[in-house]
């Protein structure tokens, strides 16, 4: 009998363009009624081979995407899994990507008691799609481990994992002036940047700009409230934080809310029929706002999203969906001088939505808000 473990060893979630690392031990352990009857004879666990591979599924919902489109660009090949290394043999869908599967061993004899460890390295390919659980698409990554004992079927061992796309992220300056104020030295040889920094530095670049913009929310009676939103880029985890300020208001607001929602776009070459854009609501701010003069959104980016991306299929947008719930009628509020005031018992009221789309990236560090990712089998 042999165990194999696998797991990964710097995180769980990983950009495109970054090397994932993964630790997989082979081992066997001691049979004392075994050694007992073999006690002249030493035996040990033969494996012929074992290889590795990442490659990453692409499901759809046949509901909303025509499949017969999808299955002529994708030409699956009819392999023996008994025999030959097919990771994705079992999985529903077709591969987007496959790496080139590397060989950990041949011919590995493994003693009662003994363990071997290997390392799979490999980079995460810069133009994959991340890692999406949508409506229409599914994208999923694994580390695909096989292995055969001489005479035996093909093993496999999955690890999944997450992958954040880099190749949304726009081209920037380094620095807004221009100017690199790092002290240098000439006979030093300026060390190269990975694509993984340069994008680093231009995300954070583009996130960290404030450029507020203001909006003049109004409907058919007049103004509602004056919206300010401090930038309009993101990274995951960010506070998205705004101020209404309805002082100079002519129509009387008696509630706010705000939700962050995601519209997943499908490319038309392969909608089925006239289907619209599926909406994914998360974080939401409710506030009762009568007789406000002001008030601010504080609203938090969830780091198990996925950000803003185009494939082939799908194209992923993010937005603020806004709710103004107003009175037909002004409503008196209460003054300085006013020692009491009783809200009215009924009041006419109607709903009035606005859509403010924003852009949501990558963060600058990889979230591993999933633990230590860990798999094993027994041959």
């Amino acid at each position: 009998m042999i165990d194999i473990t696998a797991k990964l060893v710097n995180g769980s979630t990983f950009f495109t363009s970054e090397t994932i690392e993964c630790m997989i031990t082979f081992s066997c352990p001691k049979n004392k009624s075994l050694e007992k009857a073999q006690s002249n004879e030493i035996s040990h666990e033969n494996l012929a081979w074992a290889s590795a591979q990442i490659h990453c599924q692409c499901s759809i919902n046949e509901k909303y995407i025509i499949a017969d489109k999808v299955k002529a660009n994708y030409k699956p090949t009819t392999v023996n899994t008994n025999t030959t290394f097919a990771p994705s043999s079992c999985d529903n869908g077709h591969d987007v990507l496959n790496t080139k599967p590397k060989i950990l061993f041949c011919d590995l004899k493994i003693l009662p008691g003994e363990s071997k460890s290997f390392t799979y390295k490999e980079i995460i390919p810069n133009n994959s799609p991340p890692s999406y659980r949508g409506q229409a698409v599914k994208y999923s990554y694994k580390i695909s481990i096989g292995t055969q004992r001489v005479n035996s079927p093909t093993k496999l061992l999955r690890i999944p994992f997450r992958v954040l796309s880099l190749k949304e992220i726009p081209d920037g300056p380094i620095c807004s002036d221009g100017v690199d104020l790092s002290p240098s030295n000439p006979f030093l040889e300026t060390p190269k940047e990975s694509p993984v920094e340069l994008a680093m530095q231009s995300l954070q670049n583009i996130t960290a700009r404030r450029n507020p913009n203001f909006y003049n929310i109004t409907n058919g009676r007049g103004r509602v409230v004056r919206f300010c939103l401090f930038k309009n880029s993101y990274k995951l985890g960010e506070d998205i934080v705004g101020t209404f300020d309805f002082s100079n208001a002519t129509v009387s607001c008696t509630q706010v809310s705000v939700t962050l929602q995601s519209e997943e776009h499908i490319v038309e070459d392969f909608k089925r029929g006239k289907a619209l854009p599926a909406l994914s609501s998360f974080n939401k701010h409710h506030e009762v706002v009568i007789g406000f003069l002001c008030t601010h959104l504080m609203l938090p980016i969830p780091f198990h999203i996925t950000p803003e991306f185009s494939s082939e299929l799908v194209n992923l947008k993010w937005k603020l969906h806004f709710e103004f719930v107003t009175t037909m009628k002004p409503i008196e509020h209460p003054n300085e001088e006013t020692l009491s005031w009783q809200a009215p018992s009924s009041v006419d009221v109607e709903t009035m939505v606005w859509d403010l789309p924003v852009h949501i990236y990558s963060t600058t560090i990889p979230p591993n808000i999933t633990p230590l990712v860990q798999n094993s089998i027994v041959m």
